[in-house]
């Protein structure tokens, strides 16, 4: 019978440690397979047909710097509603809750315009927050020690958040010969007075990659007519057609210059423009034009050009001969004119 409990005592034991040990595995699996499954979620709402992601090794790129002025009319899907309205709420407001909760990384900005999306240059929350004077209290978790930031809605600057910053990328791709263009960086940019001041100063804020802010676009719906008040376009898909409207101020170049940097006037900036929206715009109608149809453009040309030089000479034959014409009228004048002298001074 003693025998019989210590075998007994002894595997219970034994179960025990095993279900021990065997529990925090048990714990860290679960646990695991709950913090990856938002994480999947997200990442399935990347499949989507709007930005196609470009390849590493392109034969032809070329960086686009743009600004976005939200009083634009083509620009205004980004800034209604100023304050959340239940669950719509403008571009820079989702991005502040997204940074807010961790879910998306920020970068510095740099005073050259220049984006660095690396580990290096990923700013913290509270340094947004004291930087820009956006009003917060801070709180403590109870359980984990953790500082929370609490921002009430009306102190997120919406409202102060008038242009934004875009880098796009366009580039040929040679494997799938397709000419596209997409957006990768995005940089919101705060206008505010001086306390002593009426002008308006602008302050870029931050960078952000657009591959981290995509998933959430996805699930953001935004109003883009004043005539149809219903949100039935997505903010991704809002950039991917590039419904909206920017004005180039940069292009990566060697020197690293901006427009107003070597366009001394306002003319000038407006010259510059136009001549890089027409670059982009002959490079793919170049890409896409048919050697034939060169062929029989040139073949029009010389037509067209012997066309006019025949008129040409035609023309100035039919001068040519019309002056004769006139010539030969003035000698026969002169000389049916001359006999008649003749006779006057026979008469004499």
């Amino acid at each position: 019978m003693k025998r019989f409990i210590c075998i007994m005592a002894f595997l219970c034991t034994t179960l025990g440690m095993f279900q021990v040990a065997a529990q925090p595995k048990a714990r860290k699996a679960k646990q695991e397979v709950k913090e990856s499954g938002p994480a999947l979620s997200v990442r399935a709402q990347t499949q989507y047909t709007g930005q196609i992601s470009m390849p590493q090794e392109v034969i032809w790129k070329r960086e686009i710097y743009r600004t976005l002025d939200l009083k634009q009319e083509k620009n205004t899907a980004l800034y209604y509603p100023v304050e959340p309205i239940g669950d719509k709420m403008n571009l820079f407001t989702l991005i502040f809750k997204l940074i807010a909760d961790g879910k998306i990384p920020a970068y510095e900005y740099h005073l050259d315009g220049t984006e660095a999306l690396t580990a290096d240059n990923k700013i913290k929350f509270k340094d947004v927050l004291d930087r820009f004077h956006i009003y917060h209290q801070i709180k403590r978790d109870t359980q984990t020690k953790d500082t929370l930031y609490s921002i009430d809605n009306s102190d997120i600057p919406g409202n102060e958040v008038l242009s934004y910053f875009i880098k796009e990328v366009w580039y040929f791709d040679q494997h799938s010969s397709t000419y596209n263009s997409k957006v990768v960086a995005i940089c919101p940019v705060l206008h505010r007075s001086g306390d002593f001041s009426t002008e308006v100063i602008k302050y870029p804020m931050f960078w952000l990659n657009y591959n981290d802010l995509g998933p959430y676009l996805v699930r953001t719906n935004v109003m883009t007519s004043n005539l149809n008040n219903t949100a039935n376009i997505s903010l991704e898909d809002y950039f991917t057609t590039r419904q909206y409207k920017g004005d180039i101020y940069k292009t990566t170049n060697m020197l690293n210059q901006t427009l107003a940097q070597y366009c001394p006037t306002d003319s000038a900036m407006i010259k510059e423009q136009k001549k890089i929206e027409g670059q982009l715009k002959a490079f793919e109608e170049h890409l896409w034009e048919n050697p034939t149809d060169t062929i029989v453009k040139n073949e029009t040309k010389k037509s067209a050009s012997s066309a006019t030089e025949k008129s040409v000479k035609k023309s100035s034959k039919r001068k040519s001969n019309a002056s004769t014409s006139t010539v030969k009228v003035k000698k026969e004048n002169s000389s049916s004119s001359a006999p008649k002298a003749s006779v006057r001074r026979q008469r004499r």
